[in-house]
């Protein structure tokens, strides 16, 4: 027969209120909670979640929200994300919508069925009015993960998206690369709007003009990258340098490239972003933008542990990371006929 917490009481000769506080998450005494650690031990207590939860009004699950399974940068963080939600005896469980706004409501509701403490959600293609209200309605706290619609106010967190591609069109721009291609998300991702004013901004710094032709929409997707890059490289916009606005997106281009024939970085200079394993190993090895994924993870279960227990700041906090930069061997320097006049 399993152990009860009345067995623990007997064997510690500490009362059942102490001990039923300290397995809630309460605090007690030093001496008290060595002893409870013992006999939890020596008698392989197990504690029954669902008795818990129904006692503490707590699930202790966090629903997770993803756009789609095979995104790198959603899994990575997630990964990290469970660990640390592990440590502080939180389990997830983990939705895909799709990219489906009527999946996006049904993933939303079922969570709530479970009963799940919070919600962490990375922003999808379509509006979250629809399922959100729900969230509200229950006091279940939602953390954004890269963005969050403009029209509604949530915590988040999420890298200088302007800034990072900025930094890496001037970089490019000082090396002499003045016709610049950047492979973007669709335009509905705050993160993709923001990267593209970066795009924008480095230009006009440099007093360089914009040709709209080689804004190249990848859809944050590897097939849609991959024709868009190889028919862009088939074409006469004579582009020196190629910019990938996320993991997917390099995959896609690198491919198109590698099929094309052409060499990096003697005939097309090439940035990526996410530092991610399979980037390490193509050759050359590819400049990028990286992405500071443990502090992310880190800001998220903080976020989420305040709002959970109640002493989160009155606002919502919109946190933006630092992004940093992994100079590899596929950038050449050029010199422009515009420059050396």
């Amino acid at each position: 027969m399993a152990a009860t917490i009345k067995d623990i009481a007997e064997k510690t000769n500490l009362s059942l209120a102490t001990i039923s506080k300290y397995i809630n998450g309460g605090v007690v005494l030093p001496k008290n909670k060595l002893a409870i650690d013992q006999a939890i031990d020596e008698l392989g207590f197990r504690v029954n979640e669902f008795a818990r939860s129904l006692k503490t009004n707590r699930s202790k699950l966090i629903g997770i929200l993803i756009p789609q399974w095979h995104v790198a940068f959603c899994a990575q963080i997630i990964t990290q994300v469970e660990g640390l939600l592990r440590q502080h005896g939180y389990g997830i469980i983990v939705c895909d919508c799709s990219g489906d706004e009527a999946v996006g409501v049904q993933v939303v509701e079922f969570l709530v069925s479970k009963s799940v403490d919070g919600i962490i959600t990375f922003p999808t293609a379509f509006s979250v009015k629809d399922y959100l209200p729900l969230t509200t309605s229950k006091n279940i706290p939602v953390v954004f993960i890269d963005g969050m619609p403009r029209d509604l106010s949530y915590d988040c967190v999420m890298v200088d998206n302007m800034n990072a591609i900025k930094k890496a069109v001037s970089y490019l721009i000082k090396k002499g690369h003045e016709r610049i291609g950047v492979v973007n998300g669709p335009i509905t991702s705050l993160s993709a709007q923001e990267r593209l004013a970066g795009y924008y901004n480095a230009y006009s710094e440099h007093s360089l003009p914009i040709d709209a032709n080689l804004i190249i929409d990848g859809g944050y997707a590897t097939d849609i990258t991959y024709e868009a890059v190889k028919k862009a490289l088939t074409s006469d916009l004579n582009f020196t340098a190629l910019l990938t606005a996320n993991y997917e997106m390099t995959i896609g281009a690198i491919i198109a490239i590698n099929e094309i024939g052409i060499s990096i970085p003697d005939e097309l200079s090439v940035i990526g972003f996410d530092d991610l394993q399979l980037t390490q190993i193509i050759k050359p090895r590819i400049s990028i933008i990286t992405q500071p994924m443990e502090c992310i993870a880190n800001m998220i279960v903080d976020i989420m542990l305040k709002r959970l227990a109640g002493n989160g700041p009155d606002s919502p906090q919109i946190i933006r990371l630092e992004t940093g930069f992994s100079e590899g061997a596929s950038v050449k320097e050029i010199y422009s006929e515009s420059r050396s006049l």
